[in-house]
């Protein structure tokens, strides 16, 4: 048997660092070492989490440590591009948190590193990666359940809790924009499920409709794109009410030409209880599909692409793609509010 897979974690300034590294223990892995730029709201309950994976004082003591294979970033969103490029030019795979980056020049920089190092850049879209019912939808899909999909439609939202959000994350340029952000998990799900390589934003708009006071953050989102293959819409946003029990009621449809797959991720507010709620309509069924063994395939899949330098994760093409179109879409919903 080959030995454990080792991995570190640089930056743990969003929550989503404790299910990139819970992933990889599951996955084998071995957690070795962490590091992370000052002191994180997280700080103290990812100490806790993980009590016995060592903190480090000095970024160079993991890029250095030729034992360590990967690194799982979750930094401030503008510190990862370069962080990622740091962590590639010393030999280690990535895999960062969504966005990977926030402007077209940092992933530029990225695709630079990567031609030249031949690392893996592998940003984590939790929203499929860590979603047992889209695990479920993409076996449906390729067993041919709903025919040929024409368009998904991804809804993305969000609770605020202000209170408890560090400044960065009403800073625009340290997030990258709504769209940057968190319609990237929704632009992954559309290329993805469409079987797309690329695609045309049509139409993008962001907007600040319920905290003036925090004239940084982008409340509201919406991308429409296209490709050759099909086509897509998008809606984001930071309004998920109080009275819902669970942080967003995020939500998948799939159209195919002869069905339809509707996720509901994290709740149904029809009254269901527990996640991960996948109905299928076609010619034959209506009905609610059990995603319980389903499984959460892309964090093996990441360690088996370390060890062979295969793609099976996810094309490195598409971790690309995700990027530059959310990218895009940013930049045309910001040159349109200000035209």
């Amino acid at each position: 048997m080959s030995k454990p897979l080792k991995f570190a974690a640089l930056g743990i300034d969003h929550r989503h660092i404790f299910g990139m590294s819970e992933n990889m223990k599951q996955a084998g892995a071995e957690f070795a070492s962490w590091w992370t730029l000052g002191k994180p709201e997280t700080h103290e309950g990812f100490a806790k989490r993980f009590p016995d994976v060592p903190m480090v004082e000095n970024l160079e003591d993991i890029l250095n440590d030729p034992a360590i294979d990967l690194v799982l970033i979750a930094s401030v969103p503008a510190q990862r591009a370069e962080l990622a490029i740091a962590a590639m030019e010393a030999g280690k795979d990535v895999m960062v948190d969504k966005p990977g980056c926030t402007t077209l020049e940092q992933l530029d920089a990225i695709k630079n590193c990567v031609e030249r190092t031949g690392r893996i850049w592998s940003v984590n879209f939790s929203e499929r990666f860590e979603v047992a019912s889209v695990t479920r939808a993409a076996e449906l899909v390729q067993e041919g359940a709903i025919g040929k999909v024409v368009q998904t439609l991804g809804m993305g939202p969000h609770r605020l809790n202000e209170a408890t959000r560090p400044e960065w994350f009403f800073e625009r340029d340290s997030y990258g924009g709504i769209l940057t952000d968190i319609a990237s998990h929704q632009i992954d799900q559309f290329l993805f499920f469409t079987g797309s390589t690329d695609a045309e934003i049509t139409a993008a708009s962001v907007a600040n409709y319920a905290n003036p006071h925090r004239p940084g953050l982008q409340d509201f989102g919406e991308i429409v794109l296209r490709s050759s293959q099909g086509h897509g819409y998008i809606r984001v946003d930071w309004y998920t009410p109080d009275a819902l029990p669970t942080w967003g009621d995020g939500r998948l449809t799939i159209l195919g030409t002869q069905g339809y797959i509707e996720l509901r991720k994290y709740v149904d507010v029809a009254g269901a209880p527990g996640i991960d709620h996948l109905f299928l309509v076609n010619g034959t069924r209506c009905e609610k599909i059990d995603c319980s063994q389903a499984g959460l395939p892309y964090f093996q899949r990441l360690s088996d692409d370390i060890r062979n330098r295969s793609e099976t994760a996810m094309p490195q093409a598409h971790a690309f793609k995700v990027m530059e179109l959310g990218l895009k879409a940013q930049r045309i919903a910001e040159d349109r509010g200000q035209s």
